[in-house]
């Protein structure tokens, strides 16, 4: 996550990247972040993205507990989730809150907490009126109270999915302590059911995300954890400068993540140990998808100031770490980065999915692609994606097609986690803020900075973490909220891509569920033209998103269809698609592929 005087990385290595990079950072060594937040404030006078925040009724800051002492953990959260948790047919929102830190009271805190004590997560209903989609912006209600839940903890995270098959989408709350598994009732309210169903995890847990991994039809849990970071173990550091600072990730020692199989009973198993994925490793970071096209689900796994962790699934309960066999474990001149979110998609159009990571300041994001066999190539200069960002500590991310043309582009939300010298000496009174960016897909795998035309939102002094996708107000593109470290949730709602032709599904499993992480969707037009998109499980950074596809058709022309590999195995065609709106494709109903499944 952040490189200070206790990061042991060769000097070799720092050389390396700076003379590979050189050449395309001059531009952006000379400007300084008030420059580089002017430019993006003059953007067009309709941006891309509107903040409808207020206007939705969402109020919500987050609050890190901070009294001074510089606790490792206040820079780390928070998150949020998109998900449907009414069964009404729009997203609603859930807002991940952290806590005061220390033995001190929260009349120390350095910032003021906003809302009533405790703080805890709060839940919003999206109250849509669906003759309104894409006229008005969604109003949103607190029913947190209401709700039942109570998630008092230091936050971290969330993650989304139906993991006891009833039809009504769960809750899965990572904290620094004790995490929390909400149960959805199905009648508007929330019950903990973490220590029934065996899902707990005491240590500091950031990413998490639901997956199949064995193929039963039961959604198993990933969780990963970060470091061994205690109160009473808080270490002090400092910047290069001398002043007092955050410290690094290597002050302290990585922990094992856990793997959570489900029994189909409403608990879980820890297979960890026989699934052979508790290798200690700094986790901000996890996506799952079929990267090998085996089949069978894999994840992903992002590391600060470590090497990533690919774990490819031995179809018998195992996974084995391939990411340096598979070219994605370092960067293109052999540095393990400060991987923090992370996502995968087709952003080449070439049928398979590639992964996006964001990094630390000086270290630039990552591209990689795949090269249809579950190999990997850092495809970063090329892409025109690294050099913007090696001003930026990179957090939430996420593949989205924002104008509906077909291509997967790329937004980024920012946020330093150790003290920008120049905000520091000028006072600032929480010196870590950044601007976000939007870069869109040209083709060919190449990508161009169009943050400044995304909104005035971007160039906010905020220090950026979670960033969750969907299409809030059901009018066929994707919104964002975006949700700030020590700062306001924010709803930016998409101005521009339901402007032209899109297509919008919704998976639904054989058990009726509409939570399928993993599962992958080939939409093709009569024209030819193809568009893979996939069914995220984690992704981002400590958020969770809408589940359903949507795809912009751009140019494409004819009749549709859509081909859907299942994580179940089986892979079905469906036919006869309506554009503009959203369809429920159920598995079983469509036509089905021999040996699939």
């Amino acid at each position: 996550m952040s490189r200070g005087p206790r990061d042991d990385r060769p000097q070799q290595g720092r050389l390396a990247v700076v003379a590979l990079l050189a050449t395309c950072l001059i531009p952006f060594a000379a400007g300084t972040l008030a420059q580089v937040g002017a430019e993006v404030s003059a953007g067009p006078r309709t941006p891309y993205f509107r903040d409808v925040t207020r206007e939705a009724g969402i109020d919500f800051t987050h609050f890190t507990g901070a009294s001074g002492e510089l606790y490792f953990v206040e820079t780390v959260g928070a998150g949020a989730a998109l998900f449907d948790y009414d069964g009404d047919g729009d997203l609603d929102l859930y807002l991940v809150q952290s806590a005061m830190l220390g033995p001190k009271g929260i009349e120390a805190a350095t910032f003021s907490p906003r809302g009533p004590l405790p703080l805890s997560d709060r839940l919003l209903r999206n109250d849509l009126d669906p003759g309104a989609a894409g006229d008005s912006p969604p109003r949103f209600v607190d029913v947190t109270e209401a709700s039942g839940i109570r998630a008092t903890g230091y936050g971290m995270g969330v993650a989304t999915g139906d993991y006891d098959r009833d039809g009504h989408v769960d809750l899965y709350v990572t904290n620094f302590g004790p995490n929390q598994l909400w149960r959805n009732n199905g009648d508007g309210t929330f019950v903990d059911r973490t220590r029934e169903a065996g899902a707990d995890d005491p240590r500091w847990s950031v990413a998490a995300a639901f997956l199949d991994y064995d193929l039963d039809g039961w959604l198993d849990l990933y969780v990963g954890n970060y470091t061994n970071f205690r109160l009473a173990s808080n270490k002090r550091c400092h910047s290069a400068s001398g002043f007092p600072d955050y410290c690094a990730p290597g002050s302290y020692d990585p922990e094992p993540a856990r793997l959570l199989r489900n029994r189909g009973d409403g608990t879980f198993e820890d297979a960890t140990a026989r699934a052979g994925v508790g290798e200690p490793g700094y986790t901000l970071g996890a996506v799952t998808a079929d990267f090998d096209g085996d089949g069978w689900v894999d994840i992903f796994v992002a590391l600060d100031q470590m090497p990533n962790q690919l774990w490819i699934n031995q179809r018998d309960g195992t996974f084995v770490n391939e990411a340096l066999l598979r070219g994605c474990a370092v960067n293109a001149v052999g540095i393990a980065e400060a991987g923090m979110g992370v996502d995968a998609g087709d952003v080449d159009q070439d049928g398979d999915l590639d992964v996006f990571i964001t990094h630390f300041s000086q270290e630039t994001n990552t591209l990689y692609l795949n090269d249809g066999a579950g190999g990997f190539e850092d495809a970063t200069q090329a892409s025109g994606l690294g050099p913007p960002s090696w001003p930026y500590t990179g957090f939430g991310t996420g593949f989205l097609d924002y104008d509906n043309d077909g291509r997967l582009d790329v937004l980024v939300v920012n946020g330093a986690v150790r003290f920008i010298p120049e905000l520091y000496h000028a006072r600032d009174p929480y010196p870590l803020h950044e601007p976000d960016q939007l870069f869109r897909n040209l083709g060919g795998g190449r990508f161009e900075d169009v943050t400044a035309n995304a909104g005035p939102a971007f160039a906010l002094p905020e220090v950026g973490r979670g960033a969750a996708f969907g299409d809030i107000d059901n009018d066929g593109d994707t919104d964002v909220v975006i949700t700030n470290n020590n700062g306001p949730a924010r709803l930016l709602r998409n101005e521009v891509g339901s402007a032209r032709r899109w297509i919008g599904l919704r998976l639904v499993d054989r058990h009726g569920g509409d939570d399928v992480p993993g599962a992958t969707v080939e939409v093709a037009a009569a024209d030819g033209a193809v568009f893979l998109r996939l069914v995220r499980g984690g992704a981002s950074y400590v958020s969770a998103h809408d589940p359903r596809v949507l795809v912009g058709l751009g140019d494409a022309e004819g009749a549709l269809r859509a081909r859907v590999r299942w994580p179940s195995g089986r892979i079905e065609t469906f036919t006869g698609l309506p554009e503009r709106t959203y369809t429920d494709l159920r598995e079983g109903r469509g036509v089905a592929e021999e040996g699939g499944g």
